[in-house]
């Protein structure tokens, strides 16, 4: 699936619900799915800066594609990690550095979310993004 269909997917999937409780147990719901990141990988230096909550996020680069996994201390912002997982894991760097993220603000997340949440959600994407600016980088040089 590409980054649009997955993005696609998931605004149909909260089209579903028509209030904000059932889409916040649905965000949950997501994180309780996530592909949960290896202890090991559990360090400061994956640790996403601007979080209010605890984020760790490890990037895996394997057959040309970059693979996330994560996890936080906190059950919403362990949804809001997951979504961005699933429509950024398992692309090229250049899709992930190119991709135009808009699922976002299509389900209305934005206007629900406090502001260091939404702080947070923005400091998840830029560093997804940064990882794959260098793995793109790195293939580049190999």
């Amino acid at each position: 699936m590409t980054i649009n269909e997955q993005q696609d997917a998931i605004i149909e999937d909260f089209s579903l619900f028509s209030d904000w409780m059932d889409k916040y147990e649905y965000i949950i719901q997501l994180g309780k799915d996530l592909p949960m990141i290896e202890d090991r990988y559990k360090t400061d230096d994956n640790l996403i800066r601007g979080c209010q909550s605890r984020v760790w996020l490890h990037a895996d680069y394997r057959d040309g594609k970059v693979f996330f996994t994560a996890d936080s201390d906190a059950v919403i912002t362990k949804g809001l990690v997951s979504m961005v997982i699933l429509v950024l894991s398992g692309h090229t760097p250049k899709e992930i550095v190119d991709a135009d993220v808009y699922f976002i603000d299509a389900i209305g997340l934005r206007n629900h979310l406090s502001p260091t949440r939404s702080n947070g959600l923005l400091s998840m994407l830029k560093q997804i993004k940064l990882y794959a600016l260098a793995l793109q980088a790195k293939s580049m040089q190999s």
